[in-house]
């Protein structure tokens, strides 16, 4: 136990004589914090507002059928009670095959838009290593303490509204 403390001390010590200057950076929250998140934001919720829309009337019928179904659960006979439940089926099915075509659509366009942004983020980030003379930069979510002034994230996104 000891002697893989020392180790464990001894690489640190080594660690830090290597990287001289050393650097944070949560690459998702630079690329969703960027302008050009922000437009595509707009961009996605105009394009599937459409959608949306119908999504939110479906949802709607699923409720008023659910509402008559409780209404007349001690009126109604059994013909009209199974002819609403099947009913409440198909609407309920329905709102969930578009719920899910939906959210397949807004993660494919969500992953073509990190897919067009990481080599415009991969540009500013070799950039800002290059001119600051980073040793090392560490993905900020694997640290569990780190000085804000460590923290590179806010420049890259200012670097990268620039482009």
């Amino acid at each position: 136990m000891f002697r893989s403390l020392i180790i464990i001390v001894g690489l640190l010590f080594s660690f830090n004589a290597l990287a001289e200057k050393v650097a944070t950076l949560s690459v998702q929250q630079a690329l969703l914090t960027s302008k050009a998140a922000d437009a595509f934001r707009v961009k996605l919720k105009s394009e599937l507002s459409g959608e949306q829309k119908q999504l939110s009337d479906l949802e709607a019928q699923v409720k008023k059928i659910q509402e008559e179904i409780k209404k007349g659960q001690g009126t109604q006979s059994k013909e009209v009670q199974d002819q609403q439940r099947v009913q409440f089926q198909k609407a309920y099915g329905e709102y969930q095959r578009l719920g899910q075509e939906l959210q397949q659509k807004q993660r494919q366009r969500e992953d073509e838009f990190l897919k067009e942004m990481r080599p415009k983020l991969d540009t500013v980030i070799r950039g800002l290593i290059d001119s600051e003379g980073y040793d090392m930069v560490v993905n900020k979510q694997a640290t569990i303490y780190v000085k804000p002034e460590l923290d590179i994230t806010a420049k890259v996104v200012e670097l990268l509204n620039k482009q």
